[in-house]
């Protein structure tokens, strides 16, 4: 193994959620005034924590969204997890090749602990991670694109950023890791390959991962 560690993120690497958050967040956005297609949530939204949002619509808009947005979101949210939520395929393999490996590994997400929590549980991959390995933007004061999580997630863990490498599927995940000083690998599934640039490595199955993190 060429890295000490290996930081996922969770939407969209491990658990198969950016479509299913992207077209509820975009249908609330329109129901509020703010039209917005799943295409522009993807490319607006995509990889950051909330309040990218509410950042983003009171640039743009000069108007602030509802005090209880978040509430109201993440409960159609998590109900759509309980439908449809599935793990991303050739997750549990890689995880189970680097526990076997003895490789650390943990996950750092712009989503919330209850989020992330919710999205494990549905799809089983609550038996590989547990609280001391899941890491949330809200134990920072920055989101992505900012490198304050992966940072943080290596120091709780114990291993220098540069001994690092970090799964990524969002632009602002990517550049997240390169500015923590951490290789990044950019998974293609859904993010056309153009909007990942700057990662170490791009790679389109999950099952090609753990040959790509030793050679």
């Amino acid at each position: 193994m060429r890295y000490d560690l290996v930081i996922f993120d969770n939407d969209g690497v491990l658990v198969d959620s950016e479509p299913i958050s992207n077209r509820l967040l975009a249908g609330y956005l329109s129901e509020l005034g703010h039209p917005t297609s799943y295409e522009d949530s993807l490319r607006d939204y995509m990889g950051a924590a909330m309040h990218r949002v509410h950042d983003l619509v009171l640039e743009r808009t000069g108007r602030r969204l509802p005090e209880d947005f978040d509430d109201v979101f993440h409960r159609r949210v998590f109900a759509a997890f309980e439908e449809n939520l599935e793990a991303v395929p050739g997750v549990v393999g890689l995880l189970e090749k680097l526990t076997v490996d003895g490789v650390p590994y943990c996950v750092a997400s712009s989503g919330s602990h209850e989020r992330i929590r919710v999205g494990h549980r549905k799809t089983g991959l609550d038996r590989w991670f547990g609280d001391e390995h899941i890491f949330s933007s809200q134990d920072v004061g920055r989101g992505k694109p900012a490198p304050d999580l992966f940072l943080y997630a290596a120091q709780r863990m114990g291993f220098a950023p540069e001994r690092c490498v970090v799964v990524e599927d969002s632009p602002l995940g990517v550049r997240a890791a390169v500015a923590a000083g951490m290789d990044v690998y950019g998974f293609t599934a859904m993010t056309p390959t153009g909007k990942l640039a700057g990662a170490t490595r791009l790679f389109q199955d999950m099952g090609e991962l753990a040959g790509l993190l030793t050679t």
